[in-house]
């Protein structure tokens, strides 16, 4: 199952539900990016020089690491697909190599598209902030500190991450819109794709979610 939504939809979150659930783990971009650097796989290798030159990584590095990570053991009963297939290329890839694999039973990825309004994302990510201290995580809109900018626990000032600005969210939300968006129409032409309403409590989501995959494995 590929799960897709802009950032802050909340996939992360429903994906470690889901792992739990059905007993499947879940295979995200950057974990494997930080896997492969870490255990200075040749892949690893060559994704650390091309991210030292400050560049990209590109599509076929990020297939063969996602490929050789499906391959693995634990991914025979299924496996969850967080942040890839994220381009066009990536999802011909991972179709093909399906298609042709002996390895694994020629099962087709179902997607799963979170949506929540651009509005409603903006302030779940620029209104986040979290206390240095103990780590708590408020939002300026949504569940705001009890005096404003101080944590409720220890009293500390609060910040924001560099990457919880606007100017970051409307670049990143530009990327999704050029990259992601054709992937989301890709599956939805092969019938093989469900939105459920990311706007839901968390609990809520992750129903409409395992309710999707049941109608898209049925079908």
């Amino acid at each position: 199952m590929l799960l897709l939504g802009a950032p802050g939809v909340g996939k992360g979150t429903q994906a470690q539900f889901l792992v739990a659930e059905y007993g499947i783990p879940q295979i995200s971009t950057g974990d494997l990016l930080r896997s492969n650097i870490a255990k200075g796989t040749p892949l690893g290798l060559q994704a650390k020089e091309v991210l030292a030159s400050g560049q990209l990584v590109s599509d076929d590095l990020v297939n063969q690491m996602a490929w050789a990570r499906i391959l693995d053991d634990d991914t025979k009963r299924g496996y969850i697909l967080d942040g890839f297939p994220r381009t066009l290329n990536q999802a011909h890839f991972l179709d093909g190599q399906l298609s042709a694999s002996a390895l694994r039973p020629n099962l087709p990825v179902v997607a799963i598209s979170i949506v929540v309004g651009y509005d409603q994302l903006q302030r779940r990510i620029t209104g986040r902030r979290i206390c240095p201290v103990c780590k708590s995580i408020y939002n300026a809109y949504s569940s705001p500190s009890k005096v404003p900018g101080q944590c409720d626990v220890e009293g500390a000032e609060l910040t924001q991450r560099s990457d919880d600005t606007e100017a970051v969210f409307h670049d990143r939300m530009k990327v999704f819109e050029e990259q992601t968006a054709p992937v989301v129409e890709h599956y939805r032409a092969l019938g093989r794709f469900q939105e459920v309403d990311g706007e839901q409590s968390v609990e809520a989501v992750t129903v409409a979610i395992e309710a999707a995959l049941v109608r898209l494995r049925s079908s």
